[in-house]
């Protein structure tokens, strides 16, 4: 009797997802969105970031969970392509995260600007 498969985690989806990304990210920009934005510049790539955050807001505003999964999706996406575009991937974010696990949003706050006054200190 075999084992039961195990179902992918979302760190498989991501990593999965960046390899896609870094391999479109040296294509053919009339072919590939990807290829297009990475053309195109940080800029560009910030902007679509930044436009698919307002998306997130006004679907969440009108109250749609499908309309808000869509749309994070997006954003998760686009942020990715900004991640890559500085040679980050999505376990960098997860360790991140991890970090702060356990961690109250005060306290994680608190530490923040600690470190940005001793950062402005030196």
């Amino acid at each position: 009797m075999s084992a039961a498969p195990t179902a992918p985690t979302s760190n498989d989806t991501l990593a999965r997802l960046a390899e896609v990304i870094e391999q479109r990210r040296s294509g053919d920009p009339e072919r590939s969105y990807v290829a297009r934005l990475f053309n195109k510049g940080t800029d560009a790539i910030l902007k679509k970031v930044g436009e698919e955050a307002t998306e997130v807001v006004m679907a969440a505003k009108d109250g749609e969970p499908g309309k808000i999964v869509y749309e994070v999706a997006d954003l998760w996406f686009h942020s990715m392509i900004a991640l890559a575009q500085f040679g980050l991937k999505p376990v960098d974010v997860l360790a991140e995260l991890e970090r702060r696990e356990g961690l109250s949003g005060l306290e994680e706050f608190a530490a923040r600007k600690a470190r940005e006054r001793e950062q402005q200190g030196h």
